[in-house]
């Protein structure tokens, strides 16, 4: 982590130049710390202050139990002292009241000390195993939580209590304003079972398999010959015949095939992939045949929630982050719009919810609930879910965000005394928009809000959630006063020989952003350790496929191709390894018949290679500068 330190020092004292503030006492004390407490207060705890630097910042002040464990002067931190003094003042806490000439002066101090503590805050690195264990910990009582509120509900309708009647009777009549005709049409789809027909629009129930890895260990073209099969898939809408098999001139496959009763069902396997040092991220891998026939509902949910006809495009987004960022931007110029992110927002989703949603519309409901895992293996304990799925699923995320955004509507009409209507859609559906787990609203409705997903069973990350103060952040936008405030991040520690392709890859792009961002020093500092590692690191423009440095003036030329007559540089290009992937005639043909679209599969040997790479090198070539 020394390099990485180094690497910090640079960029504090060009963060310095910018906002013309001395660094000395900065660089003195964070260097006295990391001797004293290790990486951890690179990659831990600096994020900790920026988390309380953007609570002051929604708080108008810096309140008196913020940055726990940082020597203060006056009310403000010592540490980035000079960078605070442009947004705080010292003596009351409170932010400065500045002309709007003087603005730029505090946006380029909150970037800067968002930069410094926030840079290290996603690296890549192993989390110890206690913090692994609290992860897991985290994850079984995530499920219990749900538990009790599934019980709080029935234990509620049944001594007669009207609230939670009211409530759910509620959600499902928001849901069906906003989702019925097309939970209509998917639903005669299920009934009558015609996959990828042009009946509809989509073909949209036109199953597919993912790139990774699946509970029952299948990978690559091995998925398109799976023996396995639940009887709820069977008896709810994806049988085996219409949806594993090219046609049925080949029911002789079915011979080979093993059904599932419910209790036999192979459990989703939860594991931690990497997140940050602080935290690891838990998913569930799904078994093969799951994860198909959710890929068949979940292309349907993302092309009719996004079609215009159905005139959600402006509430719910699944492919294009850019009307997130904009509101973002807008509301920390207006503050008109509050920005909400939601804590384990996927694990927090309930079945019983979801089944509620889909109540009126059982064909539909069957399917879902038919490719939904019940079981789930946490390392070696199974357990049954409450929830409706963790990440992994491919309908996690579609089902989450219609789930969000009728939560949301509820709180609306909880604070205007509306029922929902078409009218209160026109009203305030153009300042209402749901991304995943990132939600904007309108902000004389966030309380409000807030206090209708809290109802619900979510949680919302209240450090991270904005709505009086100037700063904004969603979908990896961070904006203050209207200005474009987001960081740079390093994922990886950088490469200290040629074969950490990962890391030269990763420290290349740090580069080109920083370059991109205006911190030149900093990218030549990144230079210089490129340099050190790759011996061919050519300035070209960011289309080459080279692995260069990106420039916005001229690219560099090392010889003029004899064959096509234009420039060329020498230097690296990423080489990808597929691994073998056998398949059978059978899979084959299934595999080419369940391609959604006409144009050709991109690789012309996806019969013989599939899935992830197995390993990626750095290949010496010449390339196009542009």
């Amino acid at each position: 982590m020394k390099s990485l330190l180094l690497f910090w020092h640079t960029v504090l004292k060009e963060l310095g130049t910018w906002c013309r503030v001395s660094t000395s006492k900065d660089w003195k004390t964070v260097l006295t710390r990391f001797v004293n407490e290790g990486d951890e207060f690179l990659t831990i705890t600096l994020p900790t202050f920026a988390r309380d630097f953007e609570t002051s910042l929604e708080l108008g002040e810096v309140g008196p139990d913020l940055f726990p464990g940082f020597r203060k002067k006056g009310k403000t931190p010592i540490l980035f002292g000079r960078f605070m003094d442009l947004v705080f003042d010292r003596d009351t806490g409170r932010l400065n009241e500045v002309e709007h000439e003087e603005l730029s002066r505090v946006v380029d101090a909150v970037f800067a000390i968002r930069q410094l503590t926030l840079m290290f805050a996603k690296i890549e690195k192993q989390c110890t195993p206690l913090r692994e264990q609290a992860a897991i910990d985290s994850y079984f009582a995530c499920e219990q939580e749900l538990v009790r509120f599934e019980n709080s509900i029935v234990e509620d309708i049944l001594e007669g209590n009207p609230e939670w009647g009211n409530n759910l009777s509620s959600f499902r009549n928001i849901s069906k304003r906003l989702f019925g005709e097309i939970f209509t049409q998917m639903d005669g789809e299920v009934y009558y079972n015609e996959v990828g027909s042009t009946r509809y629009q989509y073909g949209i129930r036109l199953p597919k398999h993912g790139p990774g890895t699946t509970a029952d260990g299948l990978l690559g073209n091995e998925k398109y010959d799976q023996v396995e099969w639940t009887r709820r898939l069977e008896e709810n809408g994806f049988p085996y015949g219409e949806y594993a098999i090219p046609n049925w001139r080949y029911y002789y496959l079915l011979d080979r095939v093993k059904f599932l009763e419910p209790g036999e069902e192979r459990p989703v396997k939860v594991v931690l992939v990497p997140k940050t040092q602080k935290t690891p991220r838990v998913i569930a891998v799904e078994p093969t045949c799951m994860q198909y026939a959710q890929q068949a509902l979940a292309g349907g949910f993302v092309e009719y929630l996004e079609d215009p006809k159905y005139g959600l495009l402006d509430m719910i987004g699944f492919t294009d982050q850019g009307p997130n960022q904009a509101m973002a931007m807008m509301g920390s110029l207006d503050g008109s719009l509050a920005t909400l992110d939601l804590s384990e927002a996927s694990d927090r989703v309930s079945n019983r919810l979801v089944e509620e949603m889909f109540e009126q519309w059982p064909n539909l409901n069957q399917a879902i609930q038919s490719c939904r895992s019940l079981t789930a293996d946490v390392f070696g304990q199974e357990i049954t879910l409450s929830k409706f799925a963790s990440m992994g699923s491919a309908l996690c995320f579609p089902v989450e965000a219609m789930v969000f955004l009728t939560v949301v509507w509820h709180g609306i009409c909880t604070a205007t005394g509306r029922s929902m209507n078409t009218a209160l859609v026109k009203e305030y559906g153009n300042r209402v928009r749901v991304y995943g787990d990132d939600i904007i609203v309108p902000v004389e409705f966030a309380t409000s809000v807030v206090e209708s997903l809290e109802l619900f069973g979510f949680k919302v990350n209240s450090r991270k959630s904005f709505w009086t103060g100037m700063f904004r952040e969603s979908c990896g936008g961070d904006y203050y006063a209207g200005e474009d405030v987001s960081i740079t991040r390093l994922r990886r520690e950088f490469p200290t020989q040629r074969a950490d392709v990962q890391e030269v890859i990763s420290t290349v792009s740090l580069r080109n952003q920083f370059y991109a961002n205006g911190l030149w020093k900093s990218a030549k500092h990144l230079d210089q350790i490129v340099e050190d590692t790759i011996k061919y690191f050519p300035t070209v423009w960011p289309d080459s496929s080279i692995v260069g440095r990106h420039t916005v003036l001229w690219y560099e030329i090392h010889r003029m191709s004899e064959a096509l007559h234009s420039p060329q540089v020498k230097g690296y290009v990423v080489d990808s390894s597929i691994p073998k992937s056998k398949i059978s005639g059978e899979g084959a043909l299934l595999k080419c018949l369940a391609k959604k679209g006409l144009q050709p599969f991109e690789d012309a040997r996806h019969l013989e290679r599939q899935g992830r790479p197995e390993s990626v090198r750095l290949k010496l070539r010449w390339k196009q500068p542009f």
